[in-house]
Order: C-alpha cells, then structure tokens, then sequence
C-alpha cells in the first residue's frame, strides 16, 4: 500500500497558509485563459495581421516566464517568498494597466508589451508559489498536494474564459455578419472601420484594466498575511545549485517535458477557435458554434481530471499516471487531426481530460529529493514555460501555408491544415508520455 494513504496532504498548522497560496493559481489562470482567444480577437479587429503574426500574443506573453523566471528564482532565494508573491502582483498590475494607453494608441505592438509584462508578474509568482506549495508538508505528499493546488487553477481559468466570451468576443463589432453572412466591417469606408477599430480595441483592454485593480486588493491582503519562509536554509552557492540540477537527468528531462506539455496546452486553448471558426464556415448561422463554450467544456473536463488523478495519486505511482494520461492524449491529439467536423472537435475537448495533472506532476517528479537547489530548479520549470510562446507561433505557420484561411490546402486530400495544425500538440504529448515511462521504470528499481 501507498505509503502516502498514512500522511495528510497539508499539515493542519499550515492549512491557511496554503490557502492563500493556493488561491494565487486562480489568479494567474485568469490571465492565461483570458488572453487564450485574444489571438482570434485582434485577428478580427486588425485584419492586417496573418495567422502567425495574431499568435504572436502567446509568445509575448509566455515569453515572459523565460525572461524572469530566474531572476524570480534569485530573489526569493535572497529575499522571501512573501516578496517575491508581492512583487509578482505589482508586475502583475502594471502589465494590466499598460493595456489602456495601448488601446488608446492602436498600437499591436503595446499590446505585446502589456502582456509580457504581465507575465513577468507571472514568471514571479509560479516560481514562488509552486515550490512553496512543495514545501507545505511531507515529502511523500508534495506531488498530490501540488496537484491539490493547482487544481484551483482551472477554476481561474473558467473565469477567465467566461469574461473573454461574454466581455470581449461577443462584444467585438468586427466580426458582426449581415444576413447574407457576409462581414459588414468589409463594406465600410474607412472613418466608419476606424471607430469599429477604437471601439473593439477599449472592448480589449476593459477586463485586463479591471483585472488590475482586483491584483492590487489582493496584494494588499498578502501584505499582511504570514507567508512561511523557506523550509531549508539557503545554504548552498547558485554555482553548487546549478552544477547538481545539470547533473540530473531526471530533472533535465522534466525541463523538456514541461515545455512541450505547456506548448501542447495553450495549442489546444487557442487554437481551438479557429478549429471551431473552419467547421462554422460549413454550417447556416443559426447553425453556428461558439468556441467558447466547447472551450469552457474542455476546462471543466480539465479540472475534473485533476481531481481524479489527484486521487489517483493516493494509490498509483504519480509517474504511472503521467505515462497513462499521456497516452490518452496523444490517442484524442490523432482524433482532433483525422477526424472531421464535431468529432474532431469533440477528440480536440477531450485532450484537456489528459493534459489536466501533467504541468504539477512533470514538477513534482523533476524536483523530487531535491533540497536547497529546489528554488533555482524551480526556475527552470517555471521557465519551460516558454514552450507556450514558441509552439502556437509555429502552428500559425501551418494555418498561414495557404493563405489565411483555415482550410485553404487539405493535407492527403482530405485533412484540412487547422486539423493537421494539431500534430504538433500530438508530438509535444508523446514527449511528456516518454518522460512518464522513464520516470516509472527509474522508480520501480528503487
């Protein structure tokens, strides 16, 4: 029997702590998700941009985590955790704020700053929030108790979804249709198209400014909270720390695994609406199908997925679960790409139920047994976070090879390329499916 069935997840002595931390995962699954369909809503509103320049809002704004997570990582490790979570909310606040004199200028490019700021903030919570969430309790239970936490990130993520759909994208006058489903925006003269443009572009930056001020009220209540210190002090050098993480082929792997399992998810919650937006042009309007939905579908199937490998957990070994769940995503990844209309889309929904425990169970695995290096090797999962600003710019190339539409050449004959576009989350998949057998086989010979 499982040795961790004896222990409890959270010591009751840390349980509010936890908490607090724990309620920080909603919050930047707000921002994750909604930002996800703002490829597809500055595509509508600045029709100049192609495909691949649209998706450039994913690399701004997971980029971010690259370019600070180490930086995060360091001033934990001199400072707290509790200034690293009250830095990361300023940050957090300034990139939201940034996004008003980018609607106010019509600039794409302030957007992709606002963003990146943002996620600066990010890069500075996850990097203090997941080790930390490590550390609330016994070793045994880290990896369930990470799962626990980030379990509530979903839940952030819905609500994020649900404002993009009904405070932003329904809201957008670009894309309204007349009754002959042709675009109005198309027959317009050009002061008509600018006032659409300012309008749709404060519709935008209206929820991020909004989301400001909450992180600054929560701040405030963090500032007075007691956060736990470090665990272990810090006494090993950085040159010592990463000597030992590079040393680590466990860890290493666990680096290139996260970053192909966040490119395979925001893959998956972003593109989704050009899946949805290709299957649309075949249907009457009344017919029509909102992204949306099959997107808020796909993140309660993610959350109810996280709860049962969470419980899984309690008797499976975390890396048998991670080789499992990776297998099923890669089977639904193949029905997204071969099948056709709903069916494809219904495969594409349910990758989220395989995805659901692979980001805290791929971080739990790599810094397992790890000690005071566990900050800097944090860092390096918060950083392969990148993975999400790379892989969706490429699969814009894919929906750019014949122009900008989303069916404009069919691959074999008969695959339409935002189908065949999903190759790429069924390679990212396979990688992290092969870091879970790895993993299980090294932990069946201890």
């Amino acid at each position: 029997m499982n040795s961790t069935n004896n222990k409890p997840i959270v010591k009751k002595e840390l349980l509010f702590p936890f908490i607090m931390i724990t309620s920080l995962f909603a919050l930047w699954g707000i921002a994750n998700d909604l930002t996800n369909p703002m490829v597809s809503a500055f595509k509508k509103v600045m029709p100049e941009l192609s495909n691949m320049q649209a998706s450039l809002v994913q690399f701004a704004f997971y980029f971010g985590y690259f370019f600070m997570a180490l930086p995060a990582a360091l001033f934990i490790r001199k400072y707290s955790y509790k200034s690293g979570i009250v830095l990361g909310l300023c940050l957090y606040a300034i990139g939201a704020f940034l996004f008003y004199p980018a609607a106010a200028f019509q600039e794409f490019n302030y957007f992709l700053i606002s963003l990146w700021v943002i996620t600066c903030g990010l890069a500075f919570l996850e990097t203090t929030s997941n080790p930390l969430i490590l550390s609330l309790g016994a070793k045994e239970t880290a990896t369930q108790r990470l799962n626990l936490a980030q379990a509530f990130n979903p839940i952030g993520s819905l609500i994020g979804m649900i404002v993009a759909q009904q405070f932003v994208i329904s809201a957008l006058r670009s894309d309204d249709k007349n009754e002959a489903g042709e675009l109005i925006y198309d027959g317009l003269s050009s002061s008509a198209k600018a006032v659409i443009r300012e309008n749709d572009l404060s519709v935008i930056s209206v929820p991020y400014i909004i989301l400001g001020v909450v992180v600054l009220c929560i701040m405030a209540i963090i500032l007075f909270i007691k956060i736990p210190k470090s665990v272990d002090g810090d006494k090993m050098s950085i040159s010592d720390s990463f000597k030992k993480l590079f040393s680590n082929k466990n860890y290493i792997f666990g680096v290139i695994a996260q970053a192909f399992y966040v490119g395979a998810q925001i893959m998956c919650w972003t593109y989704i609406f050009q899946y949805v937006d290709n299957i649309n042009e075949g249907l009457p309007a009344n017919e029509a199908l909102t992204a949306t939905w099959y997107n808020v579908a796909a993140m309660v199937i993610f959350l109810t997925g996280r709860w049962i490998g969470t419980a899984l957990m309690k008797t499976l070994n975390p890396s048998r679960v991670l080789l499992l769940f990776g297998l099923g995503g890669v089977l639904f990844s193949a029905g997204a790409i071969l099948l056709q209309g709903q069916l494809g889309l219904y495969s594409l929904v349910g990758i989220s139920l395989f995805m659901s425990i692979m980001f805290p169970t791929i971080y739990g695995i790599a810094l397992k047994d790890m000690g005071d290096e566990a900050k800097i090797g944090s860092a390096g999962l918060v950083m392969a976070i990148v993975g999400g600003a790379l892989m969706p710019v490429l699969q814009g190339g894919i929906l750019d090879w014949g122009g900008p539409g989303f069916s404009d050449v069919k691959i074999l004959g008969f695959i339409p390329e935002i189908n065949f576009s999903f190759i790429l989350p069924l390679i990212c998949l396979s990688v992290v499916t092969a870091y879970g057998y790895v993993t299980y086989k090294s932990s069946k010979k201890i």
